[in-house]
C-alpha cells in the first residue's frame, strides 16, 4: 500500500480496482484541521482525468502494472508483438493500438503497459524514421517561407512536409504530434 507521503508525479496507484497515474499532487497543511493531499489522477484505462483529495492518513493500493519493451512483428486482424527479453508473443486488438498504427513499422520497439497481464496502452518511440511513398513534386515558384505539401508515408500516414521533400526520402517523424522533423 502507498501512503499519501509516497505520492509523486508519475506514480501509478490502484483506486477502486482501477489503475491511475498521478499527474499532479499538492500537500496542503491548513492552519485548522488535518493535512490533506490534492491530486489529479489519469485513469490508465479510459484516459479520463479525476481530481481527488486524500486525507494525510489514507492509503491506496499498488496496481499490478508493468512496462514491457516489445517489438512489433506484423498486423492482420490484430497486432502482434514480441517481448524483447523472453521472446513471448502477444496479440493486441486494433482498438487498443488506435492511432499508433499510423506510425507502426515492422521491428519497431515500443513500450507496452500491462495491467493484470492485459494490454492497456502502447507507447511509440518519440521519433520514427519512415519512407515517403507518395508525394507531389514541389512547384518552382512556390517558395514562400513555410510552404508545405502533404506526403504519404510507408505506413499510410499523411503528414505535412516542406516542398523540397520527394518520393523515396526517409523522414524523421515526431510521433507525439504527428509532424515532420527532418530528413534522415
Amino acid at each position: 500500500m502507498y501512503s499519501t507521503s509516497d505520492f509523486r508525479n508519475g506514480l501509478k496507484i490502484l483506486l477502486d480496482g482501477v489503475p491511475y497515474e498521478i499527474v499532479y499532487f499538492q500537500h496542503v497543511k491548513p492552519g485548522k484541521g488535518g493535512a490533506f493531499v490534492r491530486t489529479k489522477l489519469k485513469n490508465l484505462m479510459s484516459k479520463s482525468i479525476l481530481e481527488k483529495t486524500f486525507r494525510s492518513s489514507e492509503k491506496v493500493g499498488v496496481p499490478d502494472v508493468s512496462d514491457v519493451n516489445m517489438q512489433f512483428l506484423y498486423a492482420d486482424e490484430t497486432y502482434h508483438f514480441m517481448n524483447t527479453e523472453n521472446y513471448d508473443q502477444i496479440s493486441v486488438p486494433t482498438d487498443v493500438v488506435g492511432d499508433n498504427s499510423l506510425f507502426l513499422k515492422e521491428n519497431t520497439v515500443v513500450r507496452i503497459l500491462l495491467f493484470n497481464s492485459e494490454v492497456i496502452t502502447i507507447e511509440l518511440p518519440s521519433f520514427v524514421e519512415l519512407e515517403v511513398t507518395e508525394c507531389e513534386p514541389g512547384v518552382k515558384g512556390d517558395t514562400v517561407s513555410g510552404a508545405f505539401k502533404p506526403a504519404t508515408l510507408e505506413t499510410g500516414a499523411t503528414v505535412q512536409v516542406p516542398l523540397f521533400i520527394n518520393q523515396g526520402d526517409v523522414l524523421k517523424i515526431d510521433t507525439r504530434s504527428s509532424t515532420y522533423v527532418e530528413r534522415a
